[in-house]
This record gives structure tokens, sequence and C-alpha cells, in this order.
């Protein structure tokens, strides 16, 4: 059996191990695949059964001209980068890793909302630079500082992430409100379902926790930002097309929105010429809320064992059968 991952770096920079993929197959692992060079993610799965890809894109054109593929294991939850109706009309299951980074996203989406409430990277620069060794007070700062107690979390998207931010921001004091498109039977330990509308405008903080579909793509907009309570603070961890980049820079910029902090882009990685970029207040990290050592080393192990359930006729996270 041979095994090919199109694009393991992400997952694994070397602090990782291959082994449990090695003992199902024979391995071949690429660090990375040009995205646009069809010919080549061709050339590099060339008779595999087994593929591997996070981000490479599975056509069904790739699938037509790679008649030997059997399974498409995706090393990420996300799987809009496979055409999945292509690879169901070729009995090729399509299996993604749910559930793995669940902890570690909604403690970065906390991160970000921190970093926004007390600014933290900033004052320690500042202190490093010598502001504190020469303030004429015993203390310093350059921003206001946020108190969360007694505000309001606005969680749009309420799966198992949404639900993990909202524990944490109620055990910071927080009132959370929710919007999703099912009611989960724990979700409302934490938090009270909503109607969008009314969670936009009741919400001191509104954080984007929902998947990117036709419906949610550009969710937060001009429209929605107007809604929005004066003032508010948005946080964007879940998927970068969720927001209309140039809406939300124009909304830090007028001062509608207090603050943004985000972790993706509508292009990855972000363009130099992003409005997010040079936007008001607005805090960003490279895609980095998944990448936890504990969270990726989770990813590994289920998609070996996604793997190790198809080998023995009992595929599991298919999401295409």
């Amino acid at each position: 059996m041979k095994i090919v991952v199109l694009d393991g770096y992400c997952l694994n920079p070397g602090d990782l191990s291959w082994s449990g993929m090695e003992a199902q197959g024979a391995l071949t692992v690429y660090d990375r695949t040009p995205l646009d060079g069809e010919d080549e993610i061709v050339r590099r799965i060339g008779d595999s059964e087994i593929v591997l890809t996070n981000k490479t894109p599975i056509s069904r054109r790739t699938l037509e001209r790679c008649p030997g593929v059997k399974y498409i294991g995706i090393l990420a939850t996300g799987y809009n980068v496979v055409d999945t109706e292509a690879a169901r009309e070729r009995s090729i299951p399509v299996c993604n890793v749910p559930g793995y980074g669940t902890w570690s996203v909604a403690q970065a989406a906390i991160a970000l909302l921190l970093e926004i409430c007390h600014h933290v990277g900033h004052h320690d620069r500042a202190v490093h630079q010598g502001a504190w060794s020469r303030c004429a007070d015993y203390c310093f700062w350059d921003y206001p500082l946020i108190e969360l107690a007694g505000k309001t979390m606005g969680i749009v998207g309420y799966g198992s992430i949404g639900r993990a931010v909202g524990e944490i921001a109620a055990a910071l004091g927080m009132e959370v409100v929710a919007h999703s498109r099912r009611s989960w039977p724990d979700g409302s330990a934490a938090a009270r379902y909503v109607p969008l509308e009314e969670l936009l405008g009741r919400s001191d903080v509104v954080s984007l926790h929902c998947p990117l579909f036709p419906e949610t793509r550009g969710i937060i907009n001009r429209e929605s930002i107007a809604r929005m309570k004066d003032g508010a603070i948005l946080l964007n961890n879940s998927r970068g097309p969720l927001i209309v980049e140039q809406d939300v820079a124009e909304a830090l910029n007028s001062g509608k929105l207090y603050a943004a902090g985000v972790d993706v882009a509508d292009a990855e990685p972000i363009p130099a010429d992003s409005p997010l970029l040079t936007a008001k207040n607005c805090v960003i990290t490279p895609h980095i809320s998944w990448a936890s050592l504990e969270a990726r080393q989770r990813l590994m192990d289920i998609a070996v064992e996604n793997l190790r359930a198809f080998l023995a006729g009992k595929t599991v996270n298919a999401v295409n059968l």
C-alpha cells in the first residue's frame, strides 16, 4: 500500500513522528506541494492508493488522472480542498479529523481577547524599552484596560469549539449568548441561545466559531456591523472569509468596532495589502490557533486511526459517504 502526504510540514515540522503512518504502508512525505500546479500534484500522487492532504487541492480532474486512489485523508477538520462529490462517485472516502483542536482553538480565541483587553505584548515591549524605569509613578498603561466580568460574549457557531469558548467566557464572569444552526444538549449550561440579530445587538464581544458555508461567507459585513454595539470587540479564529475584511477595517478605523482579534485571513498567507494590516487596534496572529504541540499530536493520532480503520474495512470520519 503506497501512502503519500502532499503537505506534511505544518502538521509535523519535525517535532512529531510519522511512524504511525509508516506502519500502514510505504510512506512518502512532501513538506509542501504547489497549490496551483495540478500536474505536480498528479505526479506526486502517482500510483499511490492513499492520499493525505491539508491544503493541497484534490480536484475532479486530479482524481480522473489518478485512478488508483482509494482513500483521501484530510489532515485537518475542514475539507473544502477536496472535490468530495467526485470522490464519492468513485467510492473514495474522504475522512477528516474533527475535534482535535477544540481546547487549543478556544484558548487562542481567549488569548486574542485578553491581548485586546490588556495589551500584554505592548506593555512588555515598553517595559523592556525602559518606559517603566523612567516612569514617575509605580505603574503606567498606554491603553484603556478592560475587565470582562459582567460583559456579554456572543458566540456565532456553538459547536464544540464555540461551547469551549463559552465555558471559558463564563468562568471570566461574562454572560454568554450563542447563535447556532442546531442546539446542543450541553450548550445551555454556559449560554443562552438567541437569534443572530439579538446576539449582534447585545454583545460586547462577538466571537466567530461557525463553519464556512455559502450562507456564512461574509456574515460579518457592513450591514451586520451596523447592528452591533458601538465599541464592540470582534474575534475570528475560525475561517477568514467569515468576515468582509474591508468592512471590518473601516469599522475599526471609524471606531464603530473598538478592536478585532483575528487568527485567519480571507487569503493566506495574508496579502501585504490586506486592509486589516493597517486598521486600528487589530490584533493578527498567523493561523496558529490549531497548532499547539498537543493538538497536532491528536491530529496525527486521529489521522492514523482513520487510515487504520479504513484498511480494516471500517471507515470512520468520512464526510462524503
